[in-house]
């Protein structure tokens, strides 16, 4: 998005959110944690076996106040708030994760590092993609390695990126969804032959739920 465009949604007090919904984190290292969920709309990365597509075009998601998100998310039982998209890096998050923190609630991102991310996060998962790749000082933010695997050539890409980032971060291989059968083996062969790796699961998609 063009920041000329929505004037960054009045620098971040608004956000185009597509949708909001407490439920499970399905992958990861916090997988089977509870959370509310805040995908916000806009993507220009464009990943081919993207599982939500409809989130790329932020038009058709009108400006939501980030006051009200946060009221809504301080009404759950778990005090923790994902944002993912779409891609977040696109928006100014600053305003987004200081009413957050100040609310008492862990502030988690997921993103693909292509922009600047901006905002106090308490966690961040750092999901990079080639064709638009991260911008180089989220590496060492991150506190999570997720690296979607299709094929065995992606491998060479996730061993790229785990040696940008900290030794304290998390790594994560996950089998793209539509091909998981098919390489299960070779990713797990792959883990047991490069511990410092694991293995993350759509568990969302097993169990049912968003």
């Amino acid at each position: 998005m063009k920041k000329s465009e929505a004037a960054l949604l009045d620098e971040g007090r608004n956000l185009p959110v597509m949708e909001e919904f407490y439920t499970l984190q399905g992958e990861g290292y916090n997988m089977g944690k509870a959370a509310y969920f805040v995908r916000v709309g806009g993507c220009d990365v464009g990943c081919a076996w993207c599982d939500s597509k409809v989130s790329w075009n932020a038009d058709l998601f009108p400006p939501v106040p980030v006051a009200e998100v946060v009221q809504r998310a301080a009404r759950m039982p778990s005090k923790t708030v994902v944002i993912t998209g779409g891609e977040p890096s696109l928006y100014p998050l600053s305003i987004l994760t200081k009413a957050l923190n100040e609310s008492g609630i862990v502030t988690m991102v997921e993103t693909s590092g292509a922009h600047p991310l901006t905002g106090t996060w308490d966690w961040i998962c750092l999901s990079p993609k080639k064709n638009s790749p991260p911008q180089k000082e989220i590496y060492s933010r991150a506190n999570e390695l997720k690296v979607v695997i299709q094929k065995e050539a992606d491998l060479l890409w996730a061993e790229e990126n785990a040696a940008l980032v900290s030794p304290q971060c998390h790594l994560f291989l996950q089998p793209e969804w539509s091909v998981a059968g098919q390489i299960m083996e070779m990713l797990t062969n792959y883990v047991m032959q490069h511990p410092q790796w694991r293995i993350s699961l759509q568990a969302h998609k097993y169990m049912g739920i968003p």
